[in-house]
């Protein structure tokens, strides 16, 4: 199990450390105002995964805009379903949070009405497999909903280092070299529509310095920072200290009222046919 997980978990030492938990807390705050609007296509479903959870800052937002839903979140690291668990234990029963591999759900065919993976495809190998299971435990006429990131879409100001080199030599080029993809978000809606999806839509959630609090944006990079900094250096052909000098200038530069940044994200979403 550990050598699978490594596998198809190629950042599971990141998405482990405490820093995630702080990363997870902040795109919660700076994405689900936005993103929470998209929901109104999907209805009322009854049944809904979140596939990918991690600490559940999601989940329990789902939970909170579908009082009638039986939820559960699935996570392939046990300690975040566990946490999870911990901190939003007074949703349960109705909401539960589960260890599982996103590769083969130990659920039935067509058991979902909604199916929601966030901030995952960039981290797997092979997210075509991932996004075929999203599809196969969503029922015929169910949604699934992906929010697909992509390194390619984020723009800070450059002073005296500029941070495009941090997502592209450094973030696209670790994710190349453990087989992952940085830039997913502008493939899924292509995987989506070749697994037969219909009504397929692609929104942007902006994460800027105008719509999200300074604050809020610049917490998410220190959390990269802090988590993600080493193996940066160590998968690319950027120094410990270039990687540190870049994603300080993009904290700074989000900090700075002077400075404009921007992250564009991609959710993509689909009906299964009916």
């Amino acid at each position: 199990m550990a050598g699978m997980s490594k596998h198809r978990n190629p950042q599971a030492e990141q998405m482990a450390d405490e820093s995630m938990v702080r990363n997870l807390r902040a795109q919660a705050e700076a994405i689900w105002p936005q993103e929470q609007s998209l929901l109104a296509r999907y209805h009322e479903p009854s049944h809904i995964a979140d596939i990918g959870c991690g600490s559940g800052e999601i989940t329990s937002r789902l939970a909170a805009r579908y009082p009638q839903a039986q939820i559960v979140g699935v996570d392939i690291l046990e300690s975040s379903a566990a946490h999870a668990r911990r901190v939003h234990a007074a949703l349960a029963p109705r909401v539960r949070f589960e260890q599982g591999d996103a590769f083969e759900l130990r659920f039935g065919s067509g058991q979902f009405d909604l199916v929601v993976c966030r901030h995952m495809t960039q981290a797997v190998p092979e997210p075509e497999k991932v996004i075929r299971e999203l599809n196969r435990i969503c029922s015929p006429g169910g949604w699934v909903h992906v929010l697909s990131e992509d390194y390619g879409m984020l723009h800070m100001p450059a002073g005296a280092v500029d941070p495009d080199r941090l997502w592209h030599e450094g973030v696209v080029e670790y994710t190349r070299r453990t087989h992952t993809d940085a830039r997913i978000g502008r493939r899924t809606w292509a995987i989506m529509n070749d697994l037969g999806l219909q009504e397929l839509h692609v929104d942007y959630v902006v994460v800027d310095t105008v719509r999200v609090p300074r604050e809020t944006f610049a917490t998410i990079i220190q959390a990269w920072r802090d988590g993600y900094t080493e193996v940066l250096a160590e998968h690319s052909k950027l120094t410990l200290e270039e990687v540190r000098a870049l994603f300080d200038q993009a904290i700074d530069a989000i900090l700075d009222p002077r400075q404009y940044a921007v992250w564009h994200i991609p959710v993509i979403s689909g009906r299964k046919p009916a």
